[in-house]
């Protein structure tokens, strides 16, 4: 087995098991790349189906005969320890993510790591103040007088599946409310980046007074293995961010057994600008989004869609914009854009590429990959001349990809907004605020930035319509989520 090439300060990735920081049962591990340079920076336990049995039957037993789902003085507690232990250890674990995930400095300032550690902070101070009975007073249904109560309650064992882009924000956005409402969870993290959720392991065992089993980290490699966790009997409610084919997967999964599922699926999220807009202006921040840890991103708006009679000029602010920003190693402050994450991944940025050319697109800026390096990198890419039909402008490319539309008028730019299976994200800008809210209202989509207005904040609910997913994440819904609706009558 290879040693790992750099001098990363965090301590080896282990699973955390029914409170145990443990190796994989039968100590098989594989390699944690780093996406810049292909180089191995560690090694992460290659979770054995008995691991993953394990952390179920932890969470279950956990959830059923500990003082955690009632414990609420408890539960602020552990979750208060969590946040500490994790802003004392930020710089830690930022430089682990940048290397971990290839995602540049500038964004652990936001999704990368403040803005969900700061959402584990509010969702405690929700806790704390949360009422979970409410009560509906008294009446007479059918002639008996009655008090009624409606109280919440935690769902139970909560599966919680996270992908590699932005892991730190969707683990933490998952295991901070499911926690707060009292509910145990096993945290299964994408292979390609194991090592922050294992960190988070660490922290829970270390730094908290969480009860064994209450959290569970498993880290298996194999999607085989970690399966089950979408159908077995014991798990309440499956948290999962991903592509939307494996949401599909995971819902017919978790059919037999009608657990309660959350998706927080694909995007492909349009930027619409009015005719009365700057449309220099959102085509440069929207080429400058687009690029952001290199279009790795579900929210990030990857179509724009401008005036025709603007369509040449905002083509060249896209692609101009795009050339300015570049690629960079994302440990470089200046970065923007660093590499995707895998080989696999660049492979399918690459694919969508070559259709683009096939369906008679031209590439304004990119449309290449580059192997002139170690690691797995895509030039920045504006592709022009393709309608709102394309499979580029339909399908999630998930790299740094940006398709420009033109559109003819208010009514034609929401149908073209409308015309995709997603709905999760989008903007719209014009000179006039109310022209804008106008657009905006007509577009199907889960949040919406109106003239620059900036929805991302651990108090706003997030999640799309359609194809996009099912629920919310973050917010007092997100938080909801992880809760029961019971409903009692008492004599009067």
């Amino acid at each position: 087995m290879s040693e790992p090439v750099t001098g990363l300060a965090s301590p080896p990735a282990q699973q955390l098991v029914d409170g145990k920081l443990v190796p994989a049962s039968d100590g098989a591990t594989y390699p944690i790349l780093d996406p810049a340079t292909a180089e191995v920076i560690g090694h992460a336990p290659d979770g054995t189906a008995a691991d993953v049995e394990a952390a179920i039957a932890a969470a279950r037993r956990a959830f059923d005969e500990s003082a955690w789902s009632t414990d609420v003085a408890l539960r602020v507690r552990c979750l208060r320890q969590l946040h500490t232990a994790l802003l004392e250890e930020a710089e830690a674990f930022k430089a682990l993510t940048t290397a971990e995930v290839g995602m540049p400095g500038f964004m652990m300032g936001a999704a990368g790591f403040d803005v969900p550690v700061d959402g584990l902070r509010w969702v405690t101070d929700l806790l704390e103040t949360y009422e979970f009975e409410t009560d509906l007073g008294v009446a007479k249904p059918m002639g008996i007088a009655s008090r009624r109560t409606v109280r919440r309650e935690p769902v139970g064992v909560v599966a919680a599946i996270s992908p590699w882009n932005v892991p730190t924000q969707i683990n933490l956005a998952k295991i901070g409310p499911a926690l707060a409402a009292g509910c145990t969870v096993v945290l299964k993290p994408a292979p390609d980046t194991p090592w922050v959720a294992a960190e988070l392991g660490r922290l829970v065992a270390e730094r908290t007074d969480l009860p064994a089993g209450v959290l569970n980290v498993v880290t298996p490699r194999s999607n085989e293995v970690a399966s089950v966790l979408a159908s077995d009997p014991r798990i309440d409610m499956v948290s999962f961010t991903g592509s939307t084919a494996t949401g599909r997967a995971i819902m017919a999964a978790a059919a037999p057994t009608l657990k309660k599922v959350f998706l927080e699926l694909g995007g492909k999220s349009a930027a619409i600008a009015l005719d009365d807009a700057d449309v220099a202006s959102v085509a440069g921040a929207t080429a400058f989004a687009a690029c952001i840890h290199a279009g790795q991103g579900c929210a990030i708006t990857t179509r724009l869609v401008v005036p025709r009679e603007r369509y040449d000029e905002a083509v060249q602010v896209a692609a101009a914009t795009m050339e300015s920003i570049g690629v960079k190693d994302p440990a470089d402050p200046s970065a923007i854009c660093g590499p995707v994450i895998s080989q696999v991944q660049r492979d399918r940025v690459e694919a969508y590429l070559r259709l683009a050319e096939e369906e008679g697109g031209t590439f304004a800026t990119g449309g290449h990959v580059l192997d002139d390096r170690p690691g797995y990198w895509v030039a920045p890419t504006v592709v022009a001349g393709l309608d709102s039909s394309s499979r580029l402008a339909q399908e999630e490319v998930f790299g740094p990809v940006l398709v420009v539309l033109p559109h003819d008028g208010d009514d034609d730019a929401v149908r073209i907004a409308n015309d995709s299976a997603y709905g999760l994200s989008g903007s719209v800008d014009s000179g006039s605020l109310e022209r804008a809210k106008a657009v905006a209202d007509r577009i199907r989509t889960g949040t919406l930035a109106v003239n620059g207005g900036v929805w991302f904040s651990p108090d706003v609910p997030f999640g799309g319509y359609k194809q996009s997913g099912l629920g919310r994440e973050m917010g007092v819904a997100g938080f909801e989520e992880y809760l029961e609706v019971k409903t009692m009558a008492f004599p009067a």
